[in-house]
């Protein structure tokens, strides 16, 4: 798997890396409605984060001929629908990435990882 997508135009090649994808998709997950945070892919990443602050944390960004494809895995808030949590997360990840990168979002998965209920007081 590349570390980096390849654009190819006329004035030459433009290399966006997965990292630069990943921090646009946590921005955008982040900054929507009812989402508490991001939660680690599996254990590894879980103890790797531990020890080094990963860019990918939470978020996975693979890429085919057809678009990107990534997976983004959550922690909610307790309450609230989470259907329409995860819908507004998918639509906003696939407009932020699309307008700013320039390559088209085949599909986004959104993973919740668990719920958090907020400090009643």
């Amino acid at each position: 798997m590349k570390e980096t997508e390849n654009i190819h135009n006329k004035l030459g090649s433009i290399l966006i890396r997965r990292e630069a994808i990943a921090s646009i998709a946590r921005q955008s997950t982040l900054q929507s409605y009812g989402v508490v945070g991001l939660a680690p892919k599996n254990l590894i990443e879980n103890l790797c984060q531990v020890f080094k602050k990963d860019a990918k944390y939470g978020i996975d960004v693979t890429y085919d001929h057809e678009g990107l494809l990534i997976d983004l895995y959550i922690v909610v808030e307790y309450g609230l629908r989470i259907k329409t949590i995860t819908n507004s997360i998918a639509n906003s990840v696939k407009y932020n990435v699309e307008k700013t990168i320039g390559l088209p979002v085949r599909r986004i998965n959104v993973h919740v990882r668990g719920l958090r209920i907020s400090n009643m007081d």
